[in-house]
């Protein structure tokens, strides 16, 4: 992955306001990175600094536990171990901010 592609994923994960959530795929859409799997990648390696507990699963699942009791903080209502995507999906269109 180029440095380019590298700092739009960090830009994007770290748009995703508190008490809400985006997906792999939703990252990744709008970023232009090849694959989901890459944004996994990037927080993986070089997320310490990023909201990383933002990133979920499209289907609201978590990969890791820790991120449901970080979500549950920032006022995500999570009654069981899913998040409610319909809900709580972050929608960058309504964000002000841009990408670029």
């Amino acid at each position: 992955m180029d440095e380019e592609t590298h700092e739009r994923i960090r830009a994007a994960i770290a748009r995703v306001p508190r008490g809400r959530v985006a997906s792999y795929g939703d990252i990744a859409a709008m970023t232009d990175a090849p694959s989901p799997r890459i944004i996994g990648w990037v927080l993986r390696e070089d997320g310490g600094d990023l909201p990383w507990q933002r990133i979920v699963r499209t289907d609201g699942t978590v990969a890791k536990p820790q991120q449901l009791p970080m979500l549950r903080d920032e006022g995500l209502e999570i009654p069981g171990d899913k998040i409610d995507m319909q809900r709580y999906r972050w929608d960058p269109d309504d964000d002000p901010a841009d990408l670029e």
